[in-house]
């Protein structure tokens, strides 16, 4: 019998982002406690840019968009925000965006796998996602459990189950 796997990646859906990006700029255009801060949220490129006329109105918009990334199931995980920085009468805030399992990370979850995982179960890196393959359905499913119920810093998904 051939052996079944499946793929662990980390991806976002850039689709999912800008709907809560445009969610939250329309909440803040609305919103009486924003009205005259010039709290602003866009995208500058790869990154978000949040603008505000001071730190606490910049962190409020933050958490009004992780508001609405929470409601459109996308994990908080994506982003990393920045340090609150001023420029000018304004403080802004620059959050990249988190896609792909980076090696140490993807090494981390090869020995966790490795070590804690059933017998018989091999992990290959493959760029930024990792192939867990075992002859047994069942041992590939107890290692999607055992990756969920790890606290990693970065999302995971599983793909390509075969």
């Amino acid at each position: 019998m051939a052996d079944s796997s499946f793929d662990i990646v980390s991806k976002l859906d850039r689709q999912e982002v800008d709907n809560a990006l445009s969610q939250a700029a329309k909440e803040l255009a609305q919103r009486y406690d924003f009205k005259g801060t010039g709290a602003e949220i866009k995208w500058s490129g790869d990154v978000i840019e949040i603008s505000a006329s001071a730190d606490d109105r910049a962190n409020a918009v933050l958490d009004v968009f992780k508001e609405k990334l929470i409601k459109r199931q996308q994990s908080l995980k994506v982003l990393d925000p920045g340090e609150v920085r001023q420029s000018g009468r304004e403080s802004k805030i620059t959050v990249a965006l988190k896609e792909g399992i980076s090696s140490e990370d993807a090494k981390k979850v090869g020995k966790l796998i490795r070590d804690e995982g059933p017998k018989g179960v091999k992990v290959q890196i493959q760029g930024d996602e990792l192939r867990v393959s075992s002859k047994s359905r069942d041992d590939l499913q107890a290692v999607q459990a055992l990756v969920k119920g790890e606290d990693l810093d970065f999302p995971v998904q599983f793909v390509n189950y075969r």
